[in-house]
């Protein structure tokens, strides 16, 4: 997702910067323009641009969390500074009045495509002015508010600004408290919005058991034909709503990856999804991690994978109750289905023959280390799985500063099946 780690022309630049802003009281700071003219030279950087990485939460290097203060020495300093094209200020302590100095800063900037303010302390108000902002921004791709409490009423200005931008390809709206209200004008907003490619709506506050905003969600797919990544995790959804996604589903042609995590998935609502995967043709990424489906839930998809699909990609059934039955059924239905390359397991009732089933398919080659959850290991002539750090969501809330392994095993968006740059 990074244009370049900022190392060799500018090094320790995320340092730096940091501490730049601490000590200025105006961006003409000789520190300032020696960084900009250094990189302004480089022609890589000068055509590719850079993405500046300011997150609060380096392990690694103990760095200074930028404030409002900071960000408005930084906002000066980016001005003139063309070839960032991403700017990461996760983690920090921005506010609403870091909010407003970031709205200014999009309404004047025409360079930047990615910007990450997630976990910072914005709320409504700030919220308001960061969507007001890309009514007229053309050039922002990808916004990641994760983890602001902008509430119902926040999410609502982002619906708003959904009808009229038509240059953001990808918004996270997870863990922000919106409410139903937020979850259905987002659902109409996209049923007109033909450039926006994935948005992760996950952990919503809903007050109803009824399943009102899936049914939104359902109408939405049915006539949307851009979307390809639509995260769901947390919706409290049942059987229910499951039929009316997948029978939107059916119709659909552009959706790739689709999150049901953590859900009241149980194993009737599977079989619409096993119905779903012998019906469409375009779905590449399935979590259905923490749900409930058993092992009835496990043999329905390996059914429908073993006998009609051949294009879903990736499938987690982390934590879902199944017995060696329903893994061990999984585990056959890769024998027949190629396509199938990537499998998460872990969490549940593995067994005897669980291990066996999966060290095979390690050891004739059809599942790589890095495409699962599992590694086998022998004790005393026995087989036995042990836990992989590898999942479809590990690097939703962090990535690591360096790369332990390879995106497609721990990815959070589509690494596996990637839309653009920055998705």
């Amino acid at each position: 997702m990074l244009f370049w780690q900022v190392m060799s022309v500018l090094p320790d630049l995320h340092l730096h910067y940091v501490q730049a802003c601490q000590n200025l009281s105006q961006p003409e700071n000789p520190f300032i323009a020696r960084v900009l003219q250094e990189a302004d030279k480089n022609d890589e950087i000068s055509t590719k641009g850079i993405t500046l990485k300011l997150a609060g939460n380096n392990h690694l290097v103990p760095v200074p969390r930028v404030t409002d203060d900071d960000l408005g020495v930084l906002a000066s300093v980016l001005g003139q500074a063309a070839f960032v094209t991403g700017l990461d200020l996760a983690y920090n302590l921005l506010t609403d009045a870091g909010a407003k100095i970031m709205a200014t800063f999009l309404q004047e900037n025409s360079t930047l495509q990615y910007l990450n303010l997630m976990f910072n302390n914005i709320s409504t108000s700030g919220a308001e002015l960061i969507a007001g902002a890309l009514h007229s921004n053309q050039s922002l791709m990808h916004l990641r508010m994760t983890g602001n409490k902008i509430g119902n009423q926040g999410g609502m200005f982002f619906a708003s600004m959904l009808k009229n931008n038509s240059a953001l390809e990808k918004l996270d709206l997870g863990d922000c408290d919106v409410g139903p209200q937020c979850l259905t004008a987002t659902a109409i907003a996209l049923t007109q919005n033909k450039s926006l490619k994935a948005i992760n709506l996950n952990r919503p506050l809903l007050s109803s058991q009824q399943e009102e905003t899936t049914v939104h969600m359902a109408r939405m797919l049915r006539s949307n034909s851009s979307l390809v990544e639509l995260h769901l995790g947390k919706h409290e959804m049942k059987n229910f709503g499951v039929e009316r996604l997948c029978e939107a589903l059916y119709e659909n042609s552009s959706l790739r990856y689709l999150d049901l995590s953590c859900n009241n998935i149980i194993s009737d609502g599977v079989e619409f999804l096993g119905e779903l995967l012998r019906r469409n043709r375009s779905l590449e990424i399935l979590d259905l991690g923490a749900n409930r489906i058993e092992d009835v839930g496990a043999i329905c998809l390996s059914q429908a994978l073993a006998t009609r699909n051949r294009t879903l990609q990736a499938l987690s059934v982390v934590s879902n109750n199944i017995t060696g039955q329903g893994l061990v059924a999984l585990a056959q239905a890769m024998h027949s289905n190629m396509a199938l390359s990537h499998i998460y397991i872990w969490g549940n009732k593995i067994d005897r023959s669980t291990c066996v089933a999966f060290s095979e398919l390690m050891a004739v080659g059809r599942l790589e280390l890095g495409c699962t959850d599992v590694a086998p290991y022998e004790v005393d002539g026995e087989v036995l799985l042990a836990e992989q750090s590898h999942g479809l969501a590990k690097h939703r809330y962090w990535t690591p500063r360096c790369a332990a392994v390879a995106p497609g095993a721990a990815n959070a968006s589509l690494q596996i099946v990637p839309v653009s740059e920055y998705l």
